[in-house]
C-alpha cells in the first residue's frame, strides 16, 4: 500500500479561512446507528441488501454498526471536545416513517429530537440531511426511486421531519450523494437495492432530483427566516488515461453521467444534450414531465461537495474494462465499456487516487462554470488501514491527506472561491456500505468489538485546524 501525500504545506503554515469558517464532521444513520429494531424502525432497503448472502464484505450488516442509537451522548461530547462548530448527521426515514408514508413514529422522531437538542447544549450547529441512502424498503417494494411517487412521498417525510426540528435545526440538506443512490444502487447494483436496470437507473436520477426541488418547495413554505436549504454532490474531476481523441470522448461520457447530470439540471433547469443522446439507447427521458425541471431548479442556499479522488477514464478500445460492479458493469449508464484507470499516484485503503489538487479543480470549476450558491465541503476524508499501538493510532497518512486537502480549499479560497465551511468525513469508523467494517474512514476510531471510541491523530489535527481557522503549521 503506497503511503499518503506528502505535505507541500510547510509555507503555508499561517494561511487560514475566511472569519466565520465551520468547521465540523459528518456521519450517516445507517452507517452508525445501530438500533435497527428499536423505537418502532422499519426496514431500509440497506436492512434487506447487507442481509442478502453476498451482497456485503465479510457478510457484515448495520444491525449494531457503532450504536450511535445508545451512545450518541457520548459521540456528541467527543465532537464538543475537538472544538468543532457543527455536526453533520442524517435521519432514517425508516425511523420517522417506517413503511415510507402515512404519520411519522412518535420514538422515531424523539430519538431527532434529543439528539439536536444534545447538539445545541454542546454548541453544535445541526446540519441535517434527510437522506443518506436508507429508503424505506416498502417504497422499494413499490417500485424505489424510479417511480414519481417516491419522489412525492419523499416530500412528505421532509415536510414531517422539519415540521419537528425546523424551530431547532436551520440547515437542511435533501440528499447526500444522488449519484451513488441511483447509479449504484440501480445500474452497476453494488449498493441497495442491488438492481441492474438501466433504463431504471435514468429514472432514478430524476426522481432523486425531483423530490430534492418538492422537498426544498414544502419546507420553503413553512421556513423559519434562519434557514439555509441545499444538496450535497459527490463531484469528481475526470482525466484522460492519454491525450487521444477517444480518451476525450470517455471523460466527456463520465462527466456527463458523474457530474452534469446533476449540476445541470440543479443550476440551469436542464439536462445536457450529449448526456440525453448518450442515454438514447437505452433510455428516453419520457417520465420527465413539464414543469420538473423548474422546480429541481429552484434556487438554493448552498450547495455540498463531498470531495474524495479523481476520475481517470480511457475509451473501451485498447484492454479489458477495470469498472465496479458485478462482472465489470460500471454505473455510467449509455458508457459501461468506459475504463476505469490511474495514472500512478499514492493511493488510499480504498484504492481511490489521492489528488488534493482535484479538489481545487472541482471547486473552481463550480463557481466558474454555475451560478452555485456559497460553497460546503460536505465530506473529505480517507480510509488507512489504523493499528492501535499503546492504545493510540498515529493515523499519520490519513494526518498527510487532509493537510494536503486543507492546502488544497485553502488555493480555492485564494482563487475567489466562496467557500464557507469543511466538514470532516468521517467522525467514527463505521459501515462502509458493500465493504462493510473492512475500511475504516474516521478520525476516531470505533473497536467493534468493545464499541469503544478512541480519537486518532487526524482528530487532533483536526481539532488544531478549527482552533487556528486553518492549516495548523506542520510538526
Amino acid at each position: 500500500m503506497s503511503t499518503g501525500p506528502t505535505p507541500t504545506d510547510a509555507s503555508s503554515a499561517a494561511r487560514t479561512f475566511p472569519p466565520g469558517f465551520l468547521w465540523g464532521a459528518a456521519t450517516a444513520s445507517y452507517q452508525i446507528e445501530g438500533g435497527v429494531d428499536e423505537g418502532g424502525r422499519g426496514r431500509s432497503v440497506w436492512d434487506t441488501f447487507s442481509h442478502e448472502p453476498g451482497r456485503v464484505l465479510g457478510g457484515d450488516t448495520g444491525d449494531v454498526a457503532c450504536d450511535h442509537y445508545h451512545r450518541w451522548a457520548e459521540d456528541l461530547d467527543l465532537l464538543r471536545d475537538l472544538g468543532l462548530g457543527a455536526y453533520r448527521f442524517s435521519v432514517a426515514w425508516p425511523r420517522v416513517q417506517p413503511d415510507g408514508r402515512g404519520p411519522a413514529n412518535p420514538q422515531g422522531l424523539a430519538f431527532y429530537d434529543r439528539l439536536v437538542d444534545g447538539m445545541l447544549e454542546r454548541g453544535l450547529e445541526p446540519w441535517l440531511t434527510l437522506y443518506h441512502w436508507d429508503l424505506p424498503q416498502a417504497l422499494e417494494d413499490a417500485g424505489g426511486w424510479p417511480e414519481r411517487g417516491t419522489a412525492e412521498r419523499f416530500a412528505d417525510y421532509a415536510e414531517i421531519v422539519h415540521g419537528a426540528l425546523g424551530d431547532r435545526v436551520h440547515r437542511w440538506t435533501t440528499h447526500n450523494e444522488p449519484w451513488c443512490a441511483s447509479l449504484l444502487g440501480y445500474s452497476a447494483g453494488v449498493h441497495a437495492p442491488g438492481r441492474q436496470d438501466d433504463a431504471a437507473a435514468v429514472r432514478a436520477v430524476h426522481h432523486l432530483l425531483l423530490g430534492h426541488g418538492l422537498a426544498v418547495e414544502r419546507m420553503r413554505s413553512a421556513a423559519h427566516p434562519d434557514d439555509r436549504f441545499g444538496i450535497v454532490l459527490n463531484l469528481q474531476p475526470v482525466e484522460p488515461a492519454t491525450p487521444s481523441g477517444a480518451d476525450a470522448d470517455a471523460v466527456r461520457r463520465v462527466d456527463g453521467m458523474h457530474n452534469r447530470v446533476f449540476l445541470d439540471p440543479l443550476f440551469r433547469a436542464a439536462y445536457p444534450e450529449d448526456v440525453v443522446a448518450d442515454l438514447a439507447p437505452v433510455a428516453d427521458l419520457a417520465h420527465v414531465r413539464d414543469g420538473d425541471l423548474q422546480t429541481i431548479a429552484r434556487p438554493l442556499d448552498f450547495l455540498g461537495l463531498n470531495y474524495y479522488n479523481p476520475l481517470v477514464v480511457g475509451a473501451p478500445e485498447g484492454g479489458p474494462a477495470h469498472v465496479p460492479g458485478p462482472q465489470g458493469r460500471g454505473p455510467y449508464v449509455g458508457s459501461h465499456g468506459v475504463r476505469m484507470l490511474d495514472l500512478g499516484r499514492p493511493r488510499t485503503a480504498m484504492g481511490w487516487e489521492v489528488d488534493p489538487a482535484g479538489l481545487t479543480t472541482i471547486l473552481t470549476r463550480l463557481q466558474r462554470e454555475y451560478a452555485v450558491p456559497p460553497l460546503y465541503i460536505t465530506e473529505n476524508g480517507a480510509a488507512y488501514d489504523d493499528e492501535v499501538v499503546e492504545g493510540k493510532v498515529h493515523d499519520a497518512e490519513r494526518v498527510s491527506y487532509l493537510r494536503a486537502h486543507l492546502a488544497a480549499a485553502l488555493d480555492a479560497v485564494d482563487a475567489g472561491v466562496d467557500l464557507r465551511g469543511y466538514f470532516a468525513w468521517s467522525l467514527l469508523d463505521n459501515f462502509e456500505w458493500a465493504l462493510g467494517y473492512s475500511k475504516r474512514f474516521g478520525i476516531v476510531r470505533v473497536d467493534y468489538d468493545t464499541l469503544e471510541r478512541t480519537p486518532k491523530d487526524s482528530a487532533a489535527l483536526w481539532a488544531s485546524a478549527a482552533q487556528v481557522n486553518g492549516l495548523p503549521p506542520a510538526g
